[in-house]
């Protein structure tokens, strides 16, 4: 009986293994986003500065990652405003090390909350970085020119 029953026990795991999609391949540990960021502007294929809040009326915005050891692959940054996939910006990986960039072109209504995260060709997330639009502050009034105090700078002799 206990024999049946492994019998039986073994053809249904072949079956199963016949059935069931292959997994994709785990990811290579040498396979990785060096540096991610967002950014102004990019010049000679580097960021210039490092953003984590977006104040308008500044209105476009741009990631920037370093690959390593992806060649030959396809990487995806992957826009998402709220939670919810507003861009996918593909690149073909051609060296060990590889820079590349995307940009966004924010509305003044869509302040809060984006994200980039970065995949490989299967579909595997590598990286994720956050970023806020904040809409520009109200301007202040001063105080007028009848009620300012005079400024009074030390004078040296």
């Amino acid at each position: 009986m206990v024999k049946k029953f492994s019998g039986l026990l073994v053809a249904g795991l072949v079956l199963m293994s016949q059935t069931l999609p292959a997994a994709p391949p785990a990811p290579d540990p040498a396979w990785k986003v060096a540096r991610a960021q967002f950014t102004t502007a990019i010049e000679e294929r580097e960021p210039v500065d490092e953003i984590a809040v977006l104040v308008a009326p500044l209105d476009e915005i741009f990631f920037f990652t370093d690959l390593r050891h992806l060649q030959g692959r396809t990487v995806q940054h992957r826009w998402s405003y709220q939670g919810e996939v507003v861009s996918r910006v593909p690149f073909k990986v051609e060296g060990e090390r590889w820079r590349v960039f995307s940009r966004m072109r924010l509305h003044p209504d869509q302040t809060g909350e984006w994200s980039v995260t970065v995949y490989d060709e299967s579909g595997w997330p590598l990286h994720t970085e956050l970023f806020r639009y904040e809409a520009a502050a109200p301007a202040t009034a001063g105080p007028s020119a009848e009620s300012r105090e005079p400024v009074l700078s030390p004078v040296s002799e």
